[in-house]
Order: C-alpha cells, then sequence, then structure tokens
C-alpha cells in the first residue's frame, strides 16, 4: 500500500508518494504552506486515476485533455512524467527512468497507489 509523506525543506513543504516497497514514485514542488502541500496531496488522489496519459516522446503526438500525465525525455535523455491537475498545473513528477517502459510503470504505479495513499507527517 502506498502512502504520501509530507517532510519540511528548508524552503517550504512537500510531499512524496511512495510505493508499497518505500520506492519514490512521485513528488511534489515545494510549497509555502503545509495547507497548500495537503491541498496537493488531495489533487493527486483525485486526478492520478483517472488522468490521460499524453507520450509527449511519440513523433506527432496527440494532446490529451487535463488532468494527465505527460511522459517527456529529458536533457540527459532519460524519461520523465509530470501529473497535471484539471487546471493544468503540475501536481507531481516522477524521477528519471532509463527505460520508458518504467516511466509508464510508475504512472501506472501512481495512479493505483494515490487514491487509498495514507498521509503521513513528517514536519520538522
Amino acid at each position: 500500500m502506498g502512502k504520501f509523506v509530507i517532510r519540511t525543506t528548508s524552503t517550504g513543504v512537500k510531499f512524496d508518494l511512495k510505493a508499497g516497497n518505500g520506492e519514490v514514485i512521485a513528488t511534489s514542488e515545494v510549497y509555502t504552506t503545509l495547507d497548500a502541500c495537503r491541498n496537493g496531496v488531495e489533487s493527486v488522489k483525485k486526478n492520478a486515476p483517472v488522468a490521460n496519459i499524453e507520450d509527449q516522446t511519440v513523433e506527432g503526438f496527440e494532446t490529451a485533455k487535463n488532468p494527465k500525465f505527460e511522459i517527456y525525455q529529458d536533457k540527459a535523455g532519460e524519461f520523465r512524467f509530470r501529473l497535471k491537475a484539471t487546471n493544468g498545473q503540475v501536481i507531481a513528477v516522477s524521477e528519471g527512468y532509463k527505460a520508458i517502459a518504467s516511466c509508464k510503470n510508475g504512472i501506472e504505479s501512481v495512479a493505483k497507489n494515490a487514491p487509498e495513499a495514507a498521509v503521513e507527517e513528517k514536519l520538522d
């Protein structure tokens, strides 16, 4: 069972979504308040299971409607995804993956784990 871990950073508050094995499968931006971070968690819980997938690594890809996961390649050539809410805001991003299949597995994991994930707060 996955879980969201909310923690403080030197500049604010952020969350990581962890899979049942403890691996981080998505992370958030840094929020200025705890409430804003909690809202981000709720947004991921709501949007991830219904999000479309837009694979931007395919030439002439079709633009998907929000909410959506966007798959893209970073400057290092790794595959990443970002989850956008209905309003187009990026609410979670992935680490870099060497293979696109692994990136797609990460998306599936977020969609599966997020809705029922517990929320743990590790605040300093």
